[in-house]
């Protein structure tokens, strides 16, 4: 990480809470303690099918009240043990999450997928046997790359709920094709467009498949890391397989595909309205200002994640199509 990160100073609030987090029995840490409600997360599993549960994440942004809990994950039960897909946004979730898919298992953890690689779905790694964690190579290495900064920002965000988290990166990778689980036939889906690795799983026996987040159903996608030509063609994979039930990354389980379609509306609507906005050379506050389609009006957080769109896309057409001033490119 750069040093003019490093120095700022409330990064020392991720170190001190990261420190913490390891420490028991200090006298003042328990004063520090005294007056505070100690944090918890209510994770509450809807049984999706047999031997299947999601824990729905708030269809809400980051923020110290939810402690990042906004996505979507799945325990799968198998003979070998209990199948994790996702691991949420913090130590402490993510111990939470081990405790619970071994109670509604009776097992022990045989596997955890990651979908990608960011944060509100890989920091409750460090709950879990680093030996067991899979993902696509892809996935593992923008972990490491952006793993460092994405846990400062989590600190900052969400601030005592991180206490004690740091990254872990999966060490099974995910070439793709069928993988046996116990009895779980988990066909695993290397796929791209979110970012530029994303993991989708279809499961053969109950015919369900988990998306990630190339799908968001009733919450507008953020875009950050997105290649929007690629997420189309990502959609439109999932959309062939024939599937009893879809997992969206954020928002209800459903059965058909509401949800593919939901995101590609919502990608194509943004894609025309920001590169209109471009040609017609206005600037980011005023694209980012722009009316949405009124069927956007039901969709969480539309308004908020266009904002962050413009941020992101903007200066990607902008250092495309915006010829530079000193004639190297």
């Amino acid at each position: 990480m750069p040093r003019r990160l490093r120095d700022q100073p409330w990064l020392t609030r991720r170190a001190a809470l990261a420190g913490l987090g390891s420490l028991a029995g200090v006298p003042y840490l328990a004063m520090l303690d005294a007056d505070a409600a100690p944090l918890a997360y209510q994770l509450v599993p809807r049984k999706l099918a047999d031997g299947i549960w999601m824990i729905a994440g708030a269809q809400e942004a980051i923020n110290s009240t939810n402690g990042g809990a906004i996505a979507n994950i799945i325990v799968l039960d198998s003979s070998e043990g209990a199948i994790v897909v996702d691991t949420g946004p913090s130590r402490r979730y993510g111990e939470a999450l081990a405790s619970l898919a071994r109670e509604l298992t009776g097992k022990d953890i045989a596997r955890v997928y990651i979908t990608h690689f960011h944060p509100d779905h890989v920091f409750g790694n460090q709950a879990f046997d680093a030996a067991k964690i899979a993902a696509p190579q892809g996935v593992i290495d923008g972990l490491r790359k952006l793993g460092d900064d994405f846990a400062t920002a989590m600190y900052h965000a969400v601030g005592d709920w991180m206490r004690g988290t740091e990254p872990v990166l999966p060490t099974r990778v995910v070439e793709g094709g069928l993988e046996e689980v116990g009895d779980r036939r988990l066909r695993l889906l290397p796929l791209a467009g979110h970012t530029d690795s994303d993991l989708a799983i279809f499961d053969e026996r109950s015919g369900l498949v988990v998306a990630g987040d190339l799908v968001f159903l009733d919450r507008a996608p953020t875009t950050p890391h997105a290649e929007i030509g690629r997420w189309r063609v990502a959609l439109a994979t999932l959309g062939g397989i024939p599937h009893s039930l879809l997992v969206p990354g954020h928002g209800p389980a459903e059965p058909g595909g509401r949800g593919i379609e939901q995101t590609r509306r919502w990608l194509d609507a943004i894609d025309e309205l920001i590169r209109d906005a471009f040609d017609k050379g206005l600037s980011m506050n005023e694209a980012a200002a722009l009316p949405l389609p009124e069927w956007t009006s039901s969709i969480a957080l539309a308004r908020y994640e266009l904002e962050r769109s413009v941020a992101h896309i903007f200066p990607k057409l902008e250092a495309k199509e915006l010829p530079r001033l000193d004639g190297k490119g």
